[in-house]
């Protein structure tokens, strides 16, 4: 090599000269240890100014630069990376530039020296990586630390093909890494996981970029089934390529159980009672539950829950359990024996009946005495055990506030493992938190079913005969866990042939306002009875609810409990007379009725709104509209027209809709599509309704004369009454007529005021009515042995079917109804 100075720097030193002079405590170029021995080593010399002053052949085949180039250039343009630092002798890599550009991981080692001038300078031997270098003593190598990590990790290369196992991946595999080398993933892993790897193998050769799922099944068939957490990193290249990618596996089933089970639980506290039925309930339980703890579920409860007594298991002897709800992994659950609804009785040997008896959950297998005994007395249920290979059971009994449901029962056939010790805690986990809510669901249901019957009881069964009008009605609870609330209506005959149709509402749900709705409606028809106008009607009820109120919160106050609610009510009480076919309406804070004539078009009954009933102080209105006959009157309660889909106007322009021209339809067939139409499939609140038709009474039918204030025509009057029954063909009750005729009208010519009017209705029975201008009625009294009068109310009332007095502004009618006789068929 020839002598070279470059610029500034110290004279050079061919690496083969024999010139270098032996310096203490340095080491002699020509001599190096460790790969200088090796034949024709890639060489370097650099002096302390970073400038190479020696440049060996080896180190221009291994980098392409010649002699000439490479002396006298900083050693920083050879090498691109800073892999020159390392202490004096030991092994590094550093990345060197090859004159065609590329660069290139090479070991380097850096051995202090000094030149002939004695300066300072380093000499460098550079090999490739394919000379590994010698491991150092008493330092672990990267291959040792690889085979020996407990993690399961491998290394592939862009062909997907194993080149690295770790002792972890040896042990969770099976394998040894010498029988993984050069396969695939695809010839290790089964197929339900090898695919997931592979592909995100091939995601990270593409991308460089990490990725990390999660996979769960067995490695080996003979494994348990594993969760485990799976991270697929590139390596690169000191380039930047990608050549191989490494896989790690991480078991973390005991989290991800944890997680799961956690998750379970949430669930049922979430999905479970949202219906507050029993039988939903508990098939919320079974759905939540099935495939994600076991592959089959039956749930059973005692069968007197269903009949609303607080459930208790039977001491001795069979125990009926009725099926609530069941599901399975497979469609059509073929394991269950029993179908949802009926009846089981289940020996008091059984695992559930024992569950029952002592409220501890127990876990069994195929082969458990228990379980074998309890096959064997029911073949149905043995057959099943054989037929899907059920191996594990577990029974949890349903207990919430003290009190036992149930018990549900909980098998696995498809799924391999048997049910440990945790599966058992979650198990029962579940079953208390859905016991609550079955109990929740069995309580509101017995409330509801006593609110429900005591509001029925309180509401019209059947409507009374009467002439005014041809009804129909519908009453409608409301499905929510308020339950029912206090809608009612009523249609009551009026005398004189007139009606009073009713529709009323307590606001609030439940027995409270069931209750208040049967006291408003018996005052309702009390008031009704004694012939009040609407607007006062409406006023002494407004002070019954006051008084009600008032009489609710002194038993609050003194039982300790706090005030409830304000009692409010809304009320529309409306009369028909067919006689003069006038219509009279009056409002409590109701909505208007609907009014459909003959031919159309619907429209509301311009009624005044007055206040709600309990506000007190405030007068009510009437309005007065003649009807003809076959109109339509439709009364409701706000439940009807107001809901989630649509607010109280949206609601009464789509009613008004329904009822025009509807006049003519069949009143049955017209409730049912008015709530078909109006309603949602799940009504939050109650609703009330009655649709009337109303008749008119022809003027053949009805009788009217003025009686002058004699006591001497009170015979014209009977004779008068005799004829008008014979033009009827009413002879049969011309004795009874007569008679009330008679006592009525000398009843109003000595006791009351002239004018006398009397009149006959015929309909379907007999009226007699005699009015006068006198404001005081008559009163049935008993009359003494010896006494020549106070028998004519009583003889009346042993021959009309009833009679009765009613008020009016200018006087009173005292009338009596006679039983007609029923026609000849």
């Amino acid at each position: 090599m020839r002598d070279a100075t470059p610029g500034g720097g110290s004279d050079a030193v061919p690496l083969d000269s024999p010139d270098t002079p032996d310096t203490p405590g340095a080491i002699d170029a020509h001599d190096p240890p460790g790969p200088a021995d090796m034949a024709d080593p890639a060489t370097a010399v650099v002096d302390d100014r970073g400038v190479v002053t020696g440049w060996s052949a080896g180190a221009e085949r291994l980098l392409g630069y010649p002699c000439r180039e490479a002396i006298g250039t900083p050693v920083s343009r050879l090498v691109a990376s800073d892999g020159l630092a390392a202490p004096a002798g030991c092994p590094t890599t550093a990345l060197f530039r090859h004159r065609d550009g590329r660069s290139l991981p090479l070991w380097v080692r850096a051995y202090p020296s000094v030149d002939g001038a004695g300066r300072a300078q380093r000499l460098l031997v550079v090999t490739p990586p394919e000379s590994p270098e010698p491991p150092r003593p008493h330092e672990a190598t990267g291959a040792e630390a690889f085979a020996q990590c407990r993690v399961a990790l491998m290394v592939y290369d862009s062909a997907l093909r194993a080149v690295r196992a770790s002792a972890g991946a040896v042990r969770e595999l099976g394998l040894r890494e010498e029988r993984m080398l050069g396969r695939r993933v695809t010839d290790i892993l089964p197929a339900s996981l090898c695919h997931r790897v592979e592909d995100g193998m091939v995601r990270v050769l593409t991308t460089g970029e990490p990725e990390e799922f999660r996979l769960r099944g067995r490695v080996r068939p003979d494994g348990p089934e594993r969760v485990w957490s799976v991270t697929v990193s590139p390596l690169v290249t000191p380039a930047g390529r990608v050549r191989h990618v490494e896989v790690s596996a991480l078991d973390v089933s005991e989290q991800y159980l944890a997680r799961e089970r956690l998750a379970l639980l949430n669930d049922i506290s979430t999905r479970v009672g949202s219906t507050l039925d029993v039988m939903r309930t508990a098939q919320e339980m079974a759905d939540v539950t099935v495939e994600r703890l076991a592959d089959f579920i039956s749930i059973d409860l005692l069968d007197s829950l269903y009949r609303g007594v607080e459930p208790k298991p039977s001491g001795t002897g069979p125990v009926p359990l009725r099926r609530a709800a069941q599901q399975s992994v497979l469609p059509g659950v073929p394991e269950s024996v029993t179908e949802p609804g009926e009846v089981d009785d289940y020996p008091a040997y059984t695992p559930p009946v024992r569950a029952l008896a002592t409220g501890r959950s127990s876990l069994h297998n195929s082969g458990d005495e228990a379980i074998r005994d309890w096959a064997l007395a029911d073949p149905g249920r043995s057959g099943v055990v054989r037929r899907f290979g059920i191996h594990s059971v577990m029974v949890v009994p349903l207990r919430a506030r003290g009190i036992t449901l149930g018990v549900a029962v909980l098998v696995r056939h498809r799924r391999a493992e048997p049910f440990t010790h945790d599966d058992l805690l979650l198990a029962e986990e579940i079953a208390a938190r859905a016991a609550v809510a079955v109990d929740n669901a069995r309580r509101y249901t017995l409330e509801r079913d006593t609110a429900l019957a005591l509001q029925r009881s309180l509401l019209p069964n059947r409507l009374s005969v009467q002439d005014a009008v041809e009804a129909a009605h519908r009453y409608l609870p409301a499905r929510t866990r308020a339950g029912p609330g206090g809608d009612w209506f009523d249609v009551i005959p009026l005398s004189g042939a007139r009606v009073a149709l009713v529709a009323g509402d307590v606001v609030g749900h439940g027995l409270r306002a069931s209750a208040t709705m049967g006291r408003l409606r018996t005052a309702v028809r009390t008031l009704a009875d004694v012939e009040l106008p609407a607007d006062e009607l409406l006023t002494h009820l407004d002070d019954l609810t006051l008084l009600a109120a008032q009489e609710e919160g002194t038993a609050e106050h003194e039982a300790g409990d706090a005030p409830g609610i304000d009692l409010v009510a809304t009320c529309l009480y409306v009369v028909y007379d067919p006689v003069s076919r006038r219509c009279t309406a009056a409002s409590a804070g109701h909505p208007p009725p609907v009014v459909v004539g003959p031919d159309g078009p619907a429209d509301f009954l311009d009624v005044p709104p007055g206040p709600p009933l309990g506000a007190g102080g405030l007068p009510f209105e009437i309005v007065e509209r003649e009807l003809p006959a076959g109109s339509l009157l439709a009364l409701y309660t706000d439940g009807l027209v107001q809901n989630a889909t649509h607010d109280l106007a949206g609601g009464l322009a789509r009613l008004r809709r329904a009822l025009d021209r509807a006049a003519a339809r069949p009143l049955e067939e017209l409730c049912d599509e008015l709530l078909r139409t109006l309603l949602p499939p799940l009504p939050e609140d109650d609703v009330a309704l009655v649709v009337a038709r109303t008749r008119a009474l022809d003027a053949n039918q009805v009788a009217t004369w003025d009686l002058p204030p004699d006591p001497a025509r009170v015979a014209d009057a009977r004779a008068q009454v005799l004829e008008q029954l014979e033009a009827w063909h009413l002879t049969d009750v011309a004795f009874a007529a007569e008679l009330v005729v008679s006592e009525l009208v000398t009843n109003a010519i000595r006791y009351g005021q002239p004018p006398v009017q009397l009149r006959l209705i015929r309909g379907a029975t007999l009226i007699c009515e005699v009015s006068d201008r006198s404001g005081t009625a008559p009163h049935m009294r008993r009359a003494r042995t010896y006494d020549e009068g106070g028998r004519g109310l009583l003889l009346v009332a042993q021959v009309a079917r009833r009679w009765g007095t009613r008020h009016q502004a200018d006087g009173k009618t005292i009338w009596a109804e006679i039983e007609l006789p029923a026609p000849d068929r």
